[in-house]
């Protein structure tokens, strides 16, 4: 996949891939062809032995709202594109489809990004909801503007988290069950408190921040930035990481299956705001 339709990519300095998401009317919000695409650009970052960093980043006001909602045939747009896992049957009946779709673009996709031997970081302006968390925590370092908010607002419709629920390794766990509790913003101020952001900077100043930041890493040899990541990770994993994420994952499909039968919908319409219901 070398042409994008849904996001830019960008070489802004040498040994540094910029990826940029381009769907500003939408608020960035992902369907199946923006996630495939993305997946494709982190591929071509990440087989480029010339490249030893990748920024993600967002145009517009927002990095993004989340799962795009809209998308209809959902499903069947699976067919359009190489899958990377070996799950199938996203058109079969039942929970089935669900979870296949979910296991291949959304903790599927997530854990192959959050896997990338090479030093990944978020910049990160406006608002980033749900889905937007998982393009984000996935990534080793994040830098947010000052406006910048997080929010997971799933249990307020009726699942138990995000689809990559990472919540308590980048929250902590009593902070992870208020944000999940209360499906509250979590200011940049406060989640670099919390160690979930790791700089807070002025908006103007988000873009040169980043790559200033990219560009001092990318000084580094990069056998020596791999190995250095994959210690990292393996000792999150080693606290359990791995069998929570898949525990998480497969109550997150109980509760997609619950609402479908109690409610004809993947969600619960009554956590939901009356304003909110209105506009939908």
């Amino acid at each position: 996949m070398t042409g994008f339709d849904t996001l830019l990519y960008e070489n802004p300095a040498p040994h540094v891939a910029r990826i940029v998401l381009n769907r500003p009317d939408t608020r960035n919000a992902q369907d199946t062809k923006l996630l495939y695409e993305l997946n494709g650009a982190f591929d071509k970052a990440a087989q480029d032995n010339d490249v030893k960093v990748i920024i993600l980043a967002a145009n517009g006001p927002h990095f993004s709202s989340g799962h795009d909602l809209r998308e209809r045939d959902a499903h069947a747009a699976m067919k359009d594109y190489r899958t990377v896992g070996t799950w199938c049957g996203f058109e079969c009946a039942g929970a089935e489809a669900q979870m296949a779709r979910e296991k291949e673009i959304y903790i599927g996709f997530s854990e192959r990004w959050r896997n990338i031997p090479k030093p990944t970081i978020a910049e990160v302006q406006g608002k980033c909801i749900a889905g937007g968390l998982m393009l984000v925590w996935p990534c080793d370092i994040i830098v947010a503007a000052e406006d910048a908010m997080f929010l997971d607002n799933t249990v307020a419709m009726g699942v138990g988290g995000a689809e990559f629920f990472n919540h308590p390794w980048e929250l902590g766990i009593r902070k992870a069950k208020e944000l999940l509790f209360t499906a509250d913003w979590l200011t940049a101020a406060d989640a670099e408190k919390l160690g979930m952001v790791n700089h807070v900077v002025p908006n103007g100043a988000l873009a040169g921040f980043t790559l200033a930041l990219a560009k001092k890493i990318a000084e580094k040899p990069l056998f020596a930035l791999k190995l250095a990541k994959e210690a990292v990770n393996a000792a999150q994993d080693a606290q359990g990481r791995n069998s929570a994420m898949q525990t998480a994952f497969a109550l997150h499909q109980l509760a997609h299956s619950h609402n479908m039968q109690v409610h004809g919908m993947l969600i619960d319409p009554t956590g939901i705001s009356p304003a909110v219901r209105r506009k939908g």
